[in-house]
């Protein structure tokens, strides 16, 4: 097993401009050599929201406000990848990592998430795959999306698993620009319900597997410390 130790921090609910700061503190501590070992995994249910990545620039503000009188927020991001949905049941995942610790390469972190994503999807029975289009596929059903950011080589944003999500919100989009797609979730593969608590010990030990490194409990006056930031009325110049 590497050496490499990841801090695991369930963040429950919170909003997505919650989740924006709290990526915010965290890769600032990379940047700052603070902390030791900084690398972190972040796991997070969010209030539902519709974000567009950096390429996408067909949503106007029309488009916007159709999708926020839905009862959802709507963010435009740096990430990478086009439109898509959070909301309850769903499994978002921020890793905070710097990957000169791992491998120096965008290119292969995506491809090892989508072979964790499909690992786990083997542990429930159901058979992932990849596509010509980024993220894990269950016959042309997308049941995870990915869309992530790198500066100097420290990731932001993450993946969305769908474990048991309101798929009615997608009908709202072209999920990730793409139209002749449509999406699942883990749930609706087995017609069963499994929740994001079901799914987050799979979830922890297939991201250990795949990343070759220990997976640690977040420190609890770190995390404290954490949730007080973002909670204040600080200022913070969210990505």
């Amino acid at each position: 097993m590497s050496a490499n130790i990841v801090k695991v921090l369930w963040a429950r609910r919170l909003s997505y401009n919650s989740g924006l700061k709290l990526q915010k503190i965290l890769s600032n501590q990379h940047y700052q050599n603070l902390n030791g070992s900084c690398n972190t995994l972040v796991l997070i249910e969010h209030d539902p929201v519709f974000t567009v990545g950096i390429r996408d620039k067909s949503y106007t503000t029309e488009d916007e406000k159709r999708l926020k009188d839905l009862g959802a927020e709507f963010f435009r991001t740096n990430r990478g990848g086009l439109i898509t949905f959070h909301g309850p049941g769903q499994l978002v995942a921020y890793p905070i990592l710097n990957l000169k610790q791992f491998k120096s390469s965008m290119k292969w972190y995506v491809c090892q998430i989508e072979n964790m994503i499909i690992r786990l999807c083997a542990e429930f029975g159901i058979k992932g795959e990849k596509s010509p289009h980024t993220g894990v596929w269950v016959n042309d059903k997308k049941i995870c999306a990915i869309g992530i950011h790198g500066s100097r080589y420290i990731t932001t944003h993450g993946l969305a698993l769908n474990c048991n999500t309101d798929l009615n919100w997608f009908n709202h989009i072209d999920p990730c620009g793409i139209k002749e797609k449509g999406v699942t979730s883990i749930s609706q593969e087995l017609n069963m319900n499994v929740t994001i608590q079901d799914v987050l010990p799979v979830f922890q030990n297939a991201f250990q597997d795949q990343f070759q490194c220990t997976l640690i409990e977040y420190p609890a006056e770190e995390s404290f410390q954490l949730f007080k930031h973002i909670n204040s009325n600080d200022i913070i110049n969210v990505m």
